[in-house]
């Protein structure tokens, strides 16, 4: 409860220079740790969420009780009224099955306005081309959002395949040098030239889809506006001396200024307010 505690006051001391969300997340599995679930239902009811986490139900909590921990997880999102952020690591045919529970249950619970997100979801990305164009179409219907990291070229989703199909997809950073690994720095810049790395990007178009998969897929996720040079559009930008953006993908230059509503809240790599 500390750290949720903790990262409520950091979401308010930041608030203006960034958008933050908190995740109630049962590493361990939300049964077989005990306490867990009573600790995320306190956390909902205290406000102290936005999303009530979940874990791999069948690999965490064994075949038997799998069913358990989503009824304790959609119980919570639904009484309370935060959002469910399923990461699902489960591969194959176990996977699979895991991610149409996830969809069935969203759709009965009524929570089809985006508030169920499912992260990882590797067992997508080993599907033939035409089980992936089904089960896209099956997502986009309830309205469930997904977001993929770059570790391996096996497990990124098909981003570009799934977004073609109404389903809203961003780009996350994982870990951020915490107890999982000592990798990872939340520059969701330098993570674009990780997946274009990872997959094997060579064309330009390549390179600009995982761009756009890091900016304008990861605002649809977090439900935040999409960021264009037009009017009307939120100011939040970065300025960077660069020829156009595969060319700013793979160097990596510095961000000059970062602008959140229009402020410089970072000059140089810097923060500056």
């Amino acid at each position: 409860m500390s750290g949720l505690e903790g990262l409520r006051a950091a979401q308010q001391k930041l608030r203006g220079i960034l958008d933050m969300q908190v995740v109630g997340f049962p590493q361990h599995g939300v049964l077989r740790a005990p306490g867990t679930a009573e600790l995320l239902e306190r956390a909902a009811a205290e406000g102290l969420l936005d999303y009530v986490g979940g874990i791999d139900p069948t690999a965490f909590e064994g075949a038997d009780r799998a069913s358990e921990q989503l009824d304790v997880l959609f119980r919570i999102a639904t009484t309370h009224g935060v959002g469910l952020d399923m990461h699902i690591h489960e591969g194959g045919a176990l996977g699979i099955t895991t991610i149409r529970d996830i969809l069935a249950r969203t759709r009965a619970a009524g929570l089809t306005n985006g508030e169920v997100t499912i992260s990882h979801a590797y067992a997508i990305a080993s599907l033939l081309v035409a089980e992936q164009e089904r089960i896209a179409d099956e997502i986009a219907a309830v309205g469930v959002k997904l977001t993929t990291v770059s570790p391996s070229p096996s497990s990124v989703l098909p981003h570009r395949r799934l977004r073609d199909h109404g389903v809203h997809v961003g780009l996350g950073s994982d870990g951020v040098r915490d107890n999982w690994s000592p990798f990872g720095n939340a520059d969701m810049l330098h993570r674009t030239w990780i997946l274009g790395w990872s997959t094997g990007a060579r064309l330009d178009d390549e390179l600009e889809s995982g761009f756009d998969l890091a900016s304008a897929g990861g605002a649809e996720v977090m439900e935040l506006p999409k960021s264009t040079l037009e009017v009307g559009a939120p100011a939040d930008l970065m300025v960077i001396d660069g020829e156009n953006i595969p060319q700013v993908v793979i160097d990596q230059p510095r961000r000059d200024y970062v602008l959140r509503g229009g402020v410089i809240v970072a000059k140089d790599g810097e923060m500056v307010v």
